[in-house]
């Protein structure tokens, strides 16, 4: 990863998580919490890609795991939002275009959401912790994605655009580069339409000095 970009995952982490642990965790929501920490992952990955987002989603669950209140294995969150991060990574569009519509980041936040929680779950009953059961798996999920959709949209956007811009802007370079060739084109096609022109009037002139000696030549036979 660049400097750039580790420096803002970095800050854009550090941040999500002290706002989850001092403000959501504290509003005592029903069933789960809103996640955040899991937004920023998603929006980091949209924009650089499966590799960066499954080490953005390892370092910050690894903080999440570290961090109080953690009552869980330390490991176990990292390797929820790793793989999170990295799948969510694989939806990135190809060539650098940029998502169209905002159908898309919806239905990966909710996937994600739905998806963390299940792993979470399915992680923490392999090292024996069977919270989740005595929670009640099918009121987490539900509340996961409402919760996690209903904040993304006055996150992941901004995310993703504070993202791309501390990333020099990739889109808006692959569009200048398509603006310079298309005005090498316009100028190349302005020069071949003044060509033609200055080669149209000289067919004119010539046209003109053949009518005219005709009509000279014309004078002198009367």
């Amino acid at each position: 990863m660049r400097l750039n970009r580790t420096l803002l995952s970095v800050s854009l982490v550090v941040v999500a998580l002290v706002v989850q642990v001092s403000v959501l965790a504290r509003l005592q929501l029903p069933g789960a919490v809103p996640d955040l920490l899991l937004l920023v992952v998603v929006a980091l990955a949209l924009v650089y890609g499966h590799v960066s987002g499954a080490l953005i989603g390892f370092g910050a669950g690894l903080l999440a795991d570290l961090a109080p209140p953690a009552d869980h294995a330390a490991g176990r969150y990292a390797l929820v939002l790793c793989l999170i991060g990295y799948l969510v990574g694989l939806a990135k569009p190809e060539n650098g275009q940029q998502l169209k519509s905002a159908f898309v980041p919806m239905a990966v936040v909710v996937a994600a959401a739905i998806g963390s929680t299940l792993l979470y779950a399915g992680v923490g009953a392999l090292v024996g912790d069977t919270a989740a059961r005595h929670v009640g798996l099918g009121s987490l999920l539900f509340t996961a994605a409402v919760y996690d959709l209903l904040l993304a949209p006055f996150t992941v956007p901004l995310i993703m655009a504070i993202a791309r811009r501390a990333d020099n802007d990739p889109l808006a370079e692959s569009s200048g580069g398509g603006g310079d060739v298309a005005a090498g084109w316009l100028s190349s096609g302005t020069g071949l339409r003044i060509g033609s022109q200055r080669g149209g009037l000289r067919v004119k002139a010539a046209r003109n000095r053949a009518a005219r000696a005709g009509r000279i030549k014309g004078v002198k036979r009367l």
